[in-house]
């Protein structure tokens, strides 16, 4: 998922990004609009989870199937992407996302439904669901960022035996940490997914949104540098 060198043009990486991180969002924002209100967080997390396993398979090929920028802040700093390719991935991580939440948009429009995106939003205090405070959050979106990038980069490194069923572990993997991180943050992981959805979430979500930025990236920076300490490889 995180491999180099890519051969594809760096459009084509581009594109992949941008179609992949809209998979997830897509997923994830979906399911918490329309099913999770009445069915809990299973729903959402089996969402985003399915969506990064489907996405990764199908253009994983392609750019490497980060969808997220602390993913790509961790592969570079791990050595397995270059750092020239971080900015334009996360810029087509965020427009990926936007587009997605844009997409949920409309269909309430066409609707004349009105949609709970700030409900949706990551948040602390009374925007946690279980009230959990700014510190509390902001430790554990490292932690389960940290451990989520170190998953990556291990089912992706060369000469494992589990190559081939990487999207699925990942995905698998994702759907774990939503359960977990739902009732403390709406689980982030991605600043990508906390930028689409906090832009149409209202203020509150926007003035919240730093924390969902900074942590994911510190968790994705942490798994990159410690991932060849701990476990070798490349």
């Amino acid at each position: 998922m995180a491999d180099s060198p890519l051969p594809a043009s760096l459009l084509r990486r581009l594109i992949a990004e941008t179609f992949g991180t809209y998979m997830l969002v897509f997923g994830v924002i979906g399911a918490a609009l329309f099913f999770a209100p009445d069915n809990g967080a299973l729903p959402v997390a089996l969402a985003v989870g399915l969506a990064v396993l489907t996405a990764a398979y199908a253009v994983g090929s392609i750019s490497g199937g980060h969808f997220n920028p602390a993913v790509t802040l961790g592969a570079a700093t791990a050595g397995r992407s270059r750092w020239v390719d971080v900015i334009p991935y996360w810029i087509a991580q965020i427009v990926g996302g936007l587009l997605a939440t844009l997409t949920l948009g409309l269909f309430g429009v066409l609707s004349d439904k009105s949609l709970d995106f700030g409900g949706a939003s990551n948040g602390f205090d009374a925007h946690s669901p279980l009230g959990f405070g700014l510190w509390a959050v902001l430790v554990a979106e490292i932690v389960a960022t940290m451990l989520f990038v170190l998953i990556i980069l291990g089912v992706t490194a060369a000469g494992s035996t589990t190559s081939g069923f990487a999207p699925l572990a990942i995905g698998l993997s994702l759907t774990m940490f939503h359960l977990v991180m739902i009732p403390v943050s709406n689980a982030s992981l991605n600043p990508a997914r906390s930028i689409a959805t906090a832009v149409l979430g209202g203020p509150d979500a926007l003035a919240q949104l730093w924390v969902f930025l900074v942590a994911p990236l510190v968790g994705g920076l942490i798994a990159g540098a410690v991932y060849r300490p701990l476990f070798g490889g490349k």
